[in-house]
């Protein structure tokens, strides 16, 4: 298929701005947002050799499509296939590191510049590229299409917003969903939606996030906290963005004289963040401890912040109530599925649009509840702690209505078992 024209000006003009991208990775650097020891594979650089054979490379964007990702990458390497697993954040790479099963490998994901997607599959050589929800990039598309690599959308989105996006721009989007040999996509809507912009082939799968399995967490370690805090009652706010960290703390005030031994749980969505977090608490006149510095949550804390990565299956464990971050500030919504399935009573608030479908069926099973300020979260908090056998109902609640949704993965298995029979056969389009 010839390159458009669209593309051939995309092409130059990333090409040409390659100068500030460097620049750009370099200031992220500083600001931590980039791994220092591992800057060259964003662009394109290699820091590991490729495994023999065949080879699929699966990418998702951050935290929870990776992760989503995680029991398709599983089934190709039982397959015998060697997988290659891209992300961009640093969050991600810490979290896929210990959930790799054997035959992966992961690196992070290029930057759209031609030199550096070229340099990328140039080392790597996939057989098959299977991409997850809205991650389209250009570049990186029509080099997959020149190299006659068949690319398949995986967990597929494609929200009202970006939809409406897309639609002033509609020979380029089609241009692009031309090039995928498959979109999976996770609902009704989304497959709609991506059919009305140009993809050829669309189907609806599910959505592979309720398959992942929930986050582990050291028994020890669930041991030796629970202990801890015994007979305290616990809430956690989870993935928290600005705003509702002090909306968390607010709560605490309110609620400290019908609970004066209460324990409130505040986990940023972004860990770097933690001493802001512990600085508002201090100035609410609570006493507060920081999981990256070594501190238990002892009986003088008041509030306990989780700045680290990769232990939210343990506070998870460890909470009966949980209030699912980026809801209440109005960011779209974190993924309540592991809350769900560990036991937990959900709350959130009224944004949540990344996520309507989970919120509206944990919401329609009553295993979830809107709360929509301050003054409401407080009150849910409240009741719930007040009141074990409701919280217990709602956990229930919200673990059926997730398991009730699961069957993904084998359907998406199903949909892209031709091409991995052209991957294992190293067969091209």
């Amino acid at each position: 298929m010839r390159t458009p024209l669209i593309a051939r000006t995309y092409r130059t003009i990333t090409a040409a701005l390659e100068p500030g991208v460097i620049g750009l990775l370099y200031w992220r650097r500083r600001k931590g947002r980039e791994d220092r020891t591992r800057l060259g594979e964003r662009q394109g650089h290699p820091s590991r050799p490729r495994p023999k054979g065949h080879l699929v490379w699966v990418h998702g964007a951050s935290n929870g499509e990776t992760l989503s990702l995680m029991p398709i990458v599983e089934r190709l390497t039982q397959r015998g296939l060697s997988v290659l697993v891209t992300s961009g954040t640093r969050t991600s790479a810490a979290l896929i590191a210990r959930r790799l099963p054997p035959g992966a490998v992961h690196q992070y994901v290029p930057l759209d510049v031609p030199r550096y997607v070229r340099r990328f599959l140039d080392h790597w050589r996939p057989d098959l590229a299977l991409v997850a929800e809205s991650e389209i990039w250009p570049n990186t598309v029509f080099a997959l299409d020149e190299r006659q690599i068949p690319l398949v959308m995986v967990n597929g989105r494609m929200s009202d917003r970006s939809y409406r996006r897309w639609q002033r721009l509609p020979r380029a989007i089609r241009t692009l969903l031309e090039r995928f040999a498959l979109c999976l996509a996770q609902t009704t809507e989304d497959a709609e939606r991506l059919a009305r912009l140009g993809a050829p082939r669309v189907f609806v799968t599910g959505n592979l996030k309720f398959d992942a399995p929930p986050p582990p967490a050291d028994p020890r370690a669930v041991a030796h906290l629970s202990g801890l805090i015994a007979g305290r009652p616990v809430w956690l706010a989870a993935s928290t963005h600005p705003g509702e960290e002090s909306a968390a703390i607010a709560v605490h005030r309110a609620l400290a004289k019908r609970y004066p031994n209460l324990l409130t749980i505040v986990a940023p969505r972004h860990p770097q963040r933690g001493p802001e977090v512990a600085a508002l608490a201090a100035q609410a006149g609570l006493r507060a401890g920081r999981r990256s510095q070594g501190m238990p949550p002892d009986r003088a804390t008041d509030v306990y912040v989780v700045d680290t990565i990769g232990e939210m299956g343990l506070f998870y464990r460890l909470s009966p109530v949980v209030l699912m971050g980026g809801t209440l500030a109005p960011v779209g919504g974190h993924n309540p599925i592991e809350p769900a399935k560990l036991g937990s009573a959900i709350l959130h608030g009224p944004h949540v649009h990344n996520a309507a479908e989970i919120y509206a069926a944990l919401d329609e099973a009553r295993g979830a509840l809107m709360v929509k300020d301050n003054a409401g979260l407080a009150r849910a908090v409240s009741e719930l702690l007040g009141n074990a056998a409701l919280t217990r109902a709602m956990a229930r609640a919200a673990g059926e209505a997730v398991q009730a949704l699961g069957g993904a993965v084998d359907r998406t298995i199903q949909s892209i078992e031709p091409f991995i029979v052209q991957a294992k056969l190293g067969a091209r389009r």
